[in-house]
């Protein structure tokens, strides 16, 4: 960033760094001491999509790739698309192998931003569930930001969020994730697929 930038009040956007999901499952073992969140073995990634052959080629090698993991014991992806027209790929593994999981996640990302579709991936989630509750929460990554963040709907309260929940997630994770420190970007994702 040059001398001009900083007068103007331009910044340099954040380079995604999709290893940082690989601290996804330390975050989930500290979520379960902490506040008795365990993993569902549920995680999604959300991307724009864009027309032409190259990239629907393109989504049919992820999911060829995380479909041949379904032949070793996993359940093949979900590809669909949301009502604001964002495609998401779930994955599934059974909930006590988060490591697996968060593997599947970075394949995805890192194929789609290999192959120039970086510009549209939006995120990535896995989702966790109160042991004695119906309480749920999503812990996201911002791919344009590189930062994470929990998301916490209200059980039975369509888009109400449960935000001492997700302030408290946040203290809790300081030490395993880089949590988005900007509260505006902590955006909910009501519907979002294994939710």
């Amino acid at each position: 960033m040059g001398l001009l930038d900083t007068i103007l009040g331009r910044s340099k956007p954040v380079r995604p760094d999709l290893d940082r999901l690989f601290g996804l499952p330390a975050a989930a073992i500290t979520l379960q001491a902490g506040a008795g969140f365990t993993p569902t073995g549920v995680g999604s990634v959300c991307f724009a999509s864009v027309e032409g052959g190259a990239f629907a080629q393109l989504q049919e090698d992820v999911r060829a790739l995380l479909d041949a993991d379904a032949g070793r014991g996993g359940v093949p992806v979900e590809l669909g698309q949301d009502p604001y027209g964002y495609t998401w790929l779930l994955a599934r593994h059974p909930a006590d192998d988060t490591a697996s999981l968060v593997n599947d996640l970075h394949a995805v990302n890192t194929l789609l931003q290999d192959a120039g579709f970086g510009p549209q991936l939006l995120c990535s989630l896995i989702t966790f569930h109160e042991a004695a509750g119906e309480r749920g929460l999503a812990l996201v990554y911002l791919y344009k930001r590189g930062t994470f963040y929990p998301f916490a709907p209200l059980p039975g309260r369509p888009a109400k969020r449960d935000s001492a929940l997700e302030l408290q997630t946040r203290a809790l994770l300081t030490d395993d994730l880089r949590i988005e420190p900007d509260l505006a970007r902590w955006f909910p994702l009501w519907g979002a697929p294994g939710f």
